[in-house]
């Protein structure tokens, strides 16, 4: 947490006047309870993609989505909401009754598209962004939104050290092979990102959060293990999934493979 804080709190040089926000400009620190970086990176084998930090130009719109996931008491939601500003890589929401923890992954369908987004902040109650949330979109390349949006201003590297994850997430597509506790038949899935810590499976039919489970992951050429449980459980998406155990080996290798990723694109 103090890291992210430093994150957040850097972006002025008086933090009592506030904190300019990728998704909704200046916000003083009081009135968001977190807004956390996410590295990504890419590689044409895995599908990946590493995204610069940048200034994101925002369109103020306000139009009408649904919004479905899971709330911090771990009961499911849905509710009609409403866009306050939209971005290439995000959206600010408004009007949201439910309170979904931060890196929660959530579903967003506008008229017939549909798509998975990560929860980075959540508006305090009492404050002047009650109500709202700000959300990273996980898959930026596809078509979402059916109105123009601004060009990004710039697109830099993300290479200060103040803005990584200790295990950063990159978007990559690889295969997976899902063995629930107590199951011999695997549950064939896709990764949208991962990291050394876990990794986000596509699953239309999501396993219950708490699930423990015999993952395998194929990187590259290589067929890599690891136990996990089931940490985000996303009705119509998928699960995140903490890698619990991995043997040193693969563990460096994985490790290999998302730096090389990075060092790709860098």
């Amino acid at each position: 947490m103090q890291a992210f804080a430093a994150f957040c709190l850097g972006r002025s040089r008086n933090a009592a006047r506030g904190v300019v926000h990728p998704f909704i400009g200046r916000i003083r620190k009081c009135e968001v309870e977190s807004c956390q970086p996410k590295a990504q990176a890419s590689s044409s084998r895995s599908s990946c993609q590493v995204m610069g930090k940048r200034r994101e130009p925002r369109k103020e719109i306000k139009v009408p989505v649904r919004i479905f996931g899971t709330d911090r008491s771990g009961q499911i939601f849905s509710e009609k909401v409403f866009t306050a500003n939209v971005s290439r890589q995000g959206v600010e929401l408004s009007g949201v009754q439910a309170q979904p923890n931060v890196d929660e992954i959530v579903g967003i369908t506008y008229g017939v598209t549909k798509s998975h987004f990560r929860v980075k902040w959540v508006g305090q109650s009492g404050s002047a962004l009650a109500g709202h949330l700000g959300l990273i979109n996980l898959s930026p390349e596809k078509s979402f939104w059916d109105f123009p949006l601004p060009a990004p201003s710039f697109d830099m590297p993300a290479r200060d050290a103040r803005d990584r994850r200790a295990s950063p997430r990159l978007k990559c597509t690889n295969s997976v092979e899902v063995y629930p506790t107590g199951e011999t038949a695997p549950i064939r899935s896709r990764t949208s990102d991962l990291s050394l810590g876990g990794c986000f499976l596509e699953m239309p039919n999501p396993l219950p959060k708490g699930t423990h489970m015999r993952i395998a992951l194929w990187v590259q050429e290589f067929k890599l293990w690891a136990n996990g449980e089931v940490v985000t459980s996303t009705p119509g998406f998928g699960i995140g999934v903490k890698f619990t155990e991995m043997t040193e080996q693969d563990r460096n290798q994985l490790k290999e493979f998302l730096e090389g990723m990075v060092r790709l694109r860098l």
